[in-house]
């Protein structure tokens, strides 16, 4: 960071904010991750079915955001998706 422009200074300023906003986001997004395939590992379809459609959700609100890729989040929700259908198959 250049030390006496305060152009650049207000510049790293709002990426450092930008930055801590990204990674909140990121954040909630891996804590929705765990708690659907927690929920897939104790085998309960209903919280299960809850939680990926929460997941979903917010994967697309990330994507809207601009924080994750396009890519990114269409295949974390195909994983998750296949996850359930797997784990589920033979109940339906």
């Amino acid at each position: 960071m250049a030390r006496n422009q305060t152009s650049a200074q207000k510049r790293f300023r709002q990426s450092e904010v930008r930055r801590m906003h990204n990674k909140a986001i990121k954040s909630e997004c891996h804590t929705y991750v765990r708690q659907f395939v927690e929920a897939v590992h104790a085998k309960d379809s209903k919280i299960a079915q809850e939680k990926l459609n929460l997941l979903t959700s917010k994967l697309d609100s990330a994507r809207s955001k601009g924080v994750l890729n396009r890519n990114a989040v269409s295949r974390k929700k195909s994983r998750m998706q296949k996850l359930y259908n797997t784990t589920f198959a033979a109940a339906n």
